[in-house]
């Protein structure tokens, strides 16, 4: 029985293997904002762990990175977490593309990075994740307007958002890369309920928010189907 196919990992075998996952991205995956629980990678990286074998997660979030910075890095990090000898990781979760939406300067600006320059870098960076491993994929959260601009210099909003992550949706549509779309998720419960579910810097979740984008996750079917296991069954892939 094989692992992975070239987009998914078999629900069969992750109930009865050990997985080594890599999440990749930015300061929503490194958990800024969250001095309680350490964001939602970490407490999906706990609820794994609890307190039996489980899958092994690597947090690999950089705050700032935009997506090509996140290219830049990923197959070296790949290559040196596979921790058994000829072993490489199972699964790459993604979660970029935030910083690149970004205006400079003033409300009109530039975008951090252009628009058609961002469909090249996302495109880039899911056919590298694929050539790797399966690749799922978090979408960036809302961000609070009124509270922009982010450090005197950033101004985020959602049109943009919107923008930058339907491109990033529809590239992941059409590599088959299950997509988790938290901008609308969040929207749907409302403007009010975003906010109060953000930083005071109106860009990251609090720690709450945290917590609720961690249930997100784990009601996902991508991740779902990776965490209802029997741990008794388990057995290290060498």
């Amino acid at each position: 029985m094989t692992a992975l196919s070239s987009s998914h990992v078999n629900p069969t075998y992750a109930q009865r293997h050990l997985l080594r996952v890599l999440a990749f991205g930015d300061s929503l995956v490194y958990g800024f904002g969250d001095p309680v629980r350490g964001g939602w990678v970490d407490q999906l990286r706990l609820s794994w762990m609890g307190g039996q074998p489980g899958h092994i997660l690597y947090n690999l979030g950089v705050r700032g990175d935009n997506v090509q910075q996140v290219g830049d890095r990923l197959k070296a990090e790949f290559q040196q977490r596979g921790e058994l000898r000829n072993k490489q990781p199972d699964l790459i979760i993604l979660s970029a593309g935030v910083n690149d939406s970004a205006r400079l300067g003033r409300p009109d600006g530039k975008n951090y990075t252009e628009f058609t320059v961002f469909q090249r870098n996302i495109d880039q960076l899911l056919d590298e994740a694929q050539d790797l491993c399966p690749v799922i994929f978090v979408g960036m959260a809302p961000i609070n307007e009124a509270k922009m601009p982010f450090l005197d210099c950033f101004y985020f909003n959602h049109a943009d958002q919107y923008r930058y992550k339907e491109v990033t949706k529809q590239a992941c549509q059409v590599r088959n890369i299950p997509y988790l779309d938290i901008f609308d998720l969040w929207l749907a419960r409302g403007t009010d309920w975003v906010n109060a579910h953000l930083c005071d810097d109106g860009l990251h979740p609090n720690t709450d928010g945290y917590s609720f984008l961690f249930q997100d996750v784990m009601n996902w079917q991508a991740i779902a189907q990776l965490s209802h296991v029997d741990f008794s069954t388990y057995q290290i892939a060498f």
